[in-house]
Formats: C-alpha cells, sequence, structure tokens
C-alpha cells in the first residue's frame, strides 16, 4: 500500500455568515429541490491505533434541515436523499454527490429581515447555482418557536435536544389525529404522554379511551374513570335496532327471518313501555327503555299465533338467546337489570364525565368483555358520543375526545371485514365530528389495515417506528411530500421517537417524547423472560386467583 496515490483531500466548507454550505441548487422540480455536495464526507483514513477518521465540519444527513437563501426570500426544506449516482470503487471526493431537498415553508423578507414571519409553503423559488445552507439553531428555534395558541410541550427535536417540540391542542384535537407504530415502539407511552399532557393545561376535559388491554389504568390514575364489566352500567335498550340484532340474531342467511320478527318487536316494546307518552317520532332506533320480559312476551306472542309449524324456528332462536344472555353473568353489565329505568342521562354523565368530577378521562377496559359483543359495544360508545353532541346546544356542550386503541380491528381496510355499525360510527365522526366538537384519536400498529378513508380524515399523524414495507407505503401516501425526507427514516426511528406531522404542529418534525414517571406508564411492557426465568416457581403463583377470576371472567 506504500505506492498507492495520496488520497486527494476534499475542498474545504464553505462559509456565508457563519453559516455552512453544504452544495448547490442544480434541479428544481415543484417543492423538490436536487443539489451537488460539496463536502460529500468520504475522505477518512486510518488513525494509529486503527479505526477511522473522517474530517471534522457539517455533514448532509437524512431528515436534516436546510435553509436557501433567494433574492426575495429563504426557502427551508428536510433532506430526503444523498447519493453517488456513478460511484467510484471505493467513493473518492471527485465523484459527484447529489443532495435531494423536499421544500416545505419560507420566510419572505430575505436573512436578515427581523420582520420575517416563517410560512408553510413556497411562493419564491430557490434558482439553479443558489447555495444550500446548513439551518442553525436559530433557525430551528425560529421555525419550531412556541406557537401563540394554546399548545404543550411532549419532547424535543431530533435535530437539536435543547429545543421543545410543541402541539397545538386545538389544530390536534379540532382535526382529529392517529399514532401509528410497530409494536414496541412507544405507541401507549405516547398517548399517555399526550394526553396527560393535554390535561395538564386543559383539567376539564371529556375522554373515552377504548383500552383492549387493560393498559391505561396505571397510567392516569386519579384523573381516570375506570369502566369494567364489573362497575360498568349500559343498558341494553341504549342499543339500536343493528348493534341489538347483532348480539341477538345470527349472523347468516338464516338469521334475516329474526332480524324482521326482532325489528318489529322492539318497536312494540318500546311504544308499550312509554305508553300514552310515545311520541309519532319514535323508531326502532330510539335511545328509550323497553322491557326485556315485554320483548319477550310479544316474541312469544307471535310465535302462538303462527299457523304454520315450520316458521316458528326464528323466534325459538331469538327466545334462547334472550334467555341465555339474561342467566349469563358475563353480559350482567347490559343484560343484568331486572327492571328498566330511563337512566340514560345518569349513563352519558358517567361516560361522558359531565361534569368531570377530578375524573377527566374515561377508560372503557374491554379486556373482561366477551369477544362476541366488544364489537357492538364500541359501535356503542362511538355512535352514543356522536349523537349526543349532535342534539346537544352547540353554544354551550363540551366537546368529546374518543381515542380507539387497536383501531384497524374496528375500522379495517377491507369493507368487508370487521362490524359495519362500528365501522360507519367511528367513520361518522372523522367525517362529520369536527363540525359538533366530536375529536377522533386512532392508535394501531398495522397502519396497512386500517380504513384509508378514515385515516386520511387524520389530520395530524404521529408516525413511530414500522418496520413493515407495507405499512411504510400506505403511511408515505397518507402525508404530505414535504415529509418525504423524515419518512424515510422510519424504520431506523429509536424507541420513543417520532415523525410528526399536520395541523398539530408547526412544521413537520422528528421527535423524541420527554420521559414519563414509572407510575405514569401503561402496563404494557414486554415480559421480562430473562429474569423469570432464573428463578423456580415458588407457592402457587396465583393460580388460585387466576382460576377464580378464570371462572367469573371478571378481572
Amino acid at each position: 500500500m506504500d505506492d498507492a496515490q495520496p488520497r486527494e483531500e476534499p475542498p474545504q466548507v464553505q462559509q456565508i455568515g457563519g453559516t455552512f454550505v453544504l452544495g448547490h441548487v442544480i434541479a428544481v422540480s415543484g417543492a423538490k429541490l436536487t443539489g451537488t455536495l460539496i463536502n460529500p464526507g468520504v475522505s477518512y483514513h486510518r488513525a494509529a491505533g486503527g479505526g477511522f477518521v473522517i474530517p471534522a465540519g457539517v455533514e448532509a444527513q437524512i431528515g436534516m434541515m436546510v435553509k436557501i437563501p433567494t433574492r426575495r426570500s429563504v426557502a427551508y426544506g428536510l433532506v430526503s436523499a444523498i447519493k453517488i449516482p456513478m460511484p467510484s470503487s471505493p467513493p473518492t471526493p471527485r465523484d459527484l454527490s447529489l443532495i435531494e431537498v423536499d421544500l416545505f415553508g419560507e420566510a419572505l423578507g430575505g436573512e436578515d429581515d427581523e420582520t420575517a414571519v416563517f410560512e408553510r409553503g413556497v411562493s419564491v423559488y430557490p434558482a439553479l447555482g443558489y447555495p444550500i445552507v446548513a439551518a442553525e439553531r436559530d433557525d430551528l428555534m425560529q421555525i419550531y418557536a412556541r406557537p401563540t395558541k394554546t399548545n404543550v410541550s411532549i419532547g424535543t427535536l431530533h435535530q437539536d435536544p435543547t429545543i421543545h417540540a410543541y402541539l397545538s391542542i386545538d389544530d390536534l384535537l379540532g382535526k382529529h389525529f392517529a399514532i401509528l407504530g410497530t409494536t414496541g415502539s412507544g405507541k401507549s407511552c405516547a398517548i399517555a404522554l399526550i394526553l396527560r399532557a393535554i390535561l395538564g393545561e386543559l383539567g376539564c376535559g371529556h375522554i373515552v379511551l377504548i383500552d383492549p388491554h387493560q393498559e391505561y389504568a396505571k397510567a392516569f390514575g386519579d384523573l381516570a374513570h375506570v369502566l369494567t364489566p364489573e362497575n360498568l352500567h349500559l343498558p341494553y335498550w341504549m342499543m339500536d335496532f343493528e348493534e341489538t340484532a347483532a348480539v341477538l340474531c345470527r349472523d347468516d342467511g338464516d338469521g334475516d327471518g329474526e332480524r324482521a320478527i326482532l325489528k318489529q318487536a322492539l318497536l312494540e316494546a318500546r311504544q308499550e313501555f312509554l305508553g300514552d307518552e310515545a311520541e309519532e317520532t319514535l323508531t326502532v332506533d330510539t335511545p328509550s327503555p323497553y322491557r326485556l320480559s315485554s320483548l319477550i312476551k310479544i316474541i312469544k306472542d307471535g310465535l302462538g299465533q303462527l299457523d304454520r309449524p315450520e316458521g316458528s324456528l326464528p323466534y325459538l332462536r331469538l327466545l334462547s338467546t334472550l334467555e341465555s344472555l339474561r342467566r349469563d353473568e358475563r353480559y350482567s353489565f347490559m343484560f343484568g337489570g331486572l327492571t328498566a329505568r330511563d337512566t340514560m342521562a345518569d349513563v352519558l354523565s358517567s361516560i361522558l364525565r359531565l361534569p368531570t368530577d377530578g375524573k377527566p378521562i374515561t377508560i372503557f377496559s374491554l379486556a373482561g368483555v366477551p369477544s362476541e359483543i366488544v364489537d357492538v359495544l364500541v359501535s356503542l360508545l362511538a355512535r352514543l358520543m356522536f349523537d349526543f353532541a349532535l342534539w346537544s346546544d352547540r353554544a354551550t356542550a363540551s366537546p368529546l375526545l374518543l381515542v380507539c386503541e387497536e383501531s384497524h380491528r374496528y375500522i379495517p381496510r377491507d369493507s368487508g371485514r370487521g362490524f359495519a355499525p362500528t365501522r360507519r360510527a367511528i367513520a361518522r365522526i372523522a367525517k362529520e365530528g369536527r363540525k359538533y366538537g366530536v375529536s377522533l384519536g386512532l392508535v394501531t400498529q398495522r397502519p396497512a389495515e386500517l380504513s384509508e378513508s378514515v385515516l386520511t380524515q387524520c389530520n395530524t399523524l404521529f408516525a413511530l417506528r414500522m418496520s413493515n414495507e407495507n405499512d411504510q407505503v400506505y403511511v408515505r401516501g397518507a402525508l404530505p411530500e414535504s415529509a418525504a425526507g423524515l419518512l424515510g427514516g422510519l424504520p431506523a426511528l429509536r424507541t420513543q421517537e417520532a415523525v410528526v406531522v399536520g395541523e398539530g404542529v408547526t412544521f413537520p418534525m422528528r421527535i423524541r417524547f420527554s420521559d414519563l414517571q414509572e407510575e405514569h406508564r401503561p402496563k404494557s411492557a414486554t415480559a421480562r423472560f430473562s429474569e423469570s426465568w432464573k428463578r423456580d416457581a415458588e407457592g402457587d403463583l396465583g393460580l388460585t386467583e387466576t382460576i377464580q377470576r378464570w371462572r367469573r371472567q371478571a378481572r
């Protein structure tokens, strides 16, 4: 190696007013810009003790913020790609190196104009040959400055950990949001952190959180009103016809006869309970009380009036299902009452926290709910929230937030899967909820399985680590092109990191979420096999209690 030609050192990094110049513009197309790199950082040498020494200086990196001064403005963008189109082997400083930038905003007035205001979008495009400059801390602080609107800090910028990352609360909640990421990327901690930050600023919120795995009660402590099958009271008569039919009727072609019988019987049962108070507007979907005993009697009367015995099967099935539900303790939160009373105001007050009574968030723990009724329960909750907001006086009504964990289960991309009423109820909130003060927060580890029409209604997206290519492609399609540079790094995000884009933030950003105290973290940690399997079992390890809960179907 002694006769090898000495490697040519790269040109010195240029500076403009103390700012490093990375390269120069050679192409502009829409919001995308391409430039040549001055110092691609390929000239390195081995140190005396081994290893490599890379020259000091500023290097272009994926997700890095840059600025391009023009005659009338300063355009800002994020580095989306760095490449050598035709590299030598190995690459040398003489190789042409390119940088690609996604433009996302500008400051009209120039770099020295103290009155310049940063705005999204670009009206003055950089010309060919203009310098591409590394953004400085002052640029980051101005662009990601604390919003003038009500806001909360949820972490720090990836580019500079000393700069806080803020969310605008009204824009985040008013236009829906979604948290997307693979298992173990920190979604549960992210939602706990965001909601706790919001409730720390606005202590009289009205949040309903669907918790399928019993994770969040620990995270919110005394702030939460936790509902489980043991303390939940959600009367059967609050279900509409579709939800009731999903519980009582078969879901195949043989169930059509049962649905026809049930529809007429439900309407008669509601009319019978209200008596003379029944209004002409009463329908089978009206959330007014009726007695199960009346419903059973009406069905039995219909059975007794049959002329042909072969038509009795749908009646017998309905009666059998009703009797089994009344006896099944797992359904006692819905079918356990011996009498029917109009408790709708109390139920809504409890669920929606009206008033909050120091507990602004309701956590629906679905872990002990029978799997065959979970979709019906979620449908009922989403529909009740929307209908309540729809019929409230908008001048005095309090806005509501529904946060749906494992949302791909309830609003799947495939319209043939899932429970249709649940899908419609959540989709209705996504499309129309903003008009009536109902916000939606979606959380999922399978973005590619989530309804595309619902996801596109979420105007703020938190994208955590994703290793699945289908998920990455799906999320990229839902985000603006200006965030492409940040999204390219989704597989490489660390736990507790996210790319945030949309209405809830000033500009797209890569952040590290703030640390949560141990007592505020969701109960979602992975089992520690390496610790538990080092010691032998002692005693029954709670087997007796586990079996009792198993048999009672109660946590």
